[in-house]
């Protein structure tokens, strides 16, 4: 839920998606909902699965009236959000309203590029910023960093000049737990780093685990601040799959 409240802005990019599934499919054995292209993963795709995620969170007003995606991001704020909060309700995908996304955890929405949500997980927020504070000292010219300098950063660092998610190279030596990685003799599979582990993601939870390679460089989707943010001392929420099969 969007618990962040902020000042309208304008739509800076819009950009069409192709596979949007709305509304109900019938098979040979009758009528079958299909789940809606609202579940985000590492590399920022937006997809349609029937699983469920740990967390919601938004990047503004995505869908059209069929609640079709018509834009992978509107603003500048992408945040990750608890599932309840203070009771509230809404209708997903409503017209004018933010599209909810769902993440299978935290550090999901981390590796897609979003951070905590000031309002509904407030300490957590709080958290974010000073370790990132911690990971850039004087960022902003406050010892805490703001919310608009780590949104401006983020977006800096999320969406590269031809539209695409940006990511960079570095020793996997070196990466903190809970950032997501791929790895080039395994594929295009995204991998979260914990403990002496790779696990592979998948919309559903954790699946297989490899033992984590010495001396691998890899490509690191999370985005840079994010893991230095994480490497200063936040603590991303994982999904309860990783520790059943790690």
């Amino acid at each position: 839920m969007l618990w962040e409240r902020a000042k309208n802005e304008p739509v800076i990019q819009r950009v069409s998606l192709e596979g949007a599934t709305v509304g109900r499919k019938r098979w040979s054995g009758g009528e079958t909902a299909v789940p809606r292209q609202n579940r985000v993963t590492p590399f920022s795709e937006i997809i349609a699965t029937p699983e469920r995620g740990t967390f919601m969170g938004n990047r503004g007003v995505l869908h059209d009236a069929e609640g079709r995606l018509k834009r992978a991001w509107q603003l500048k704020r992408w945040i990750v959000c608890v599932l309840a909060f203070r009771g509230r309700k809404r209708q997903v995908m409503t017209l004018g309203r933010y599209t909810e996304l769902f993440f299978l955890d935290e550090a999901t929405a981390l590796a897609a590029g979003h951070r905590p949500c000031a309002e509904c997980r407030y300490a957590r927020f709080l958290a974010f910023c000073n370790a990132w504070g911690t990971a850039s000292p004087g960022d902003g010219g406050s010892p805490r960093s703001t919310a608009t300098v780590i949104d401006n950063r983020l977006h800096a660092e999320r969406i590269a000049s031809d539209r695409s998610k940006p990511s960079f190279m570095e020793d996997l030596d070196e990466l903190p737990d809970c950032v997501f990685v791929t790895v080039a003799a395994w594929g295009e599979q995204a991998y979260l780093v914990w403990g002496d582990r790779l696990l592979a993601w998948s919309p559903g939870g954790y699946g297989e685990r490899r033992r984590r390679p010495k001396g691998e460089e890899v490509l690191v989707l999370t985005p840079e601040s994010t893991v230095a943010t994480i490497r200063a001392g936040y603590v991303p929420e994982i999904h309860p799959s990783a520790v059943d099969v790690a």
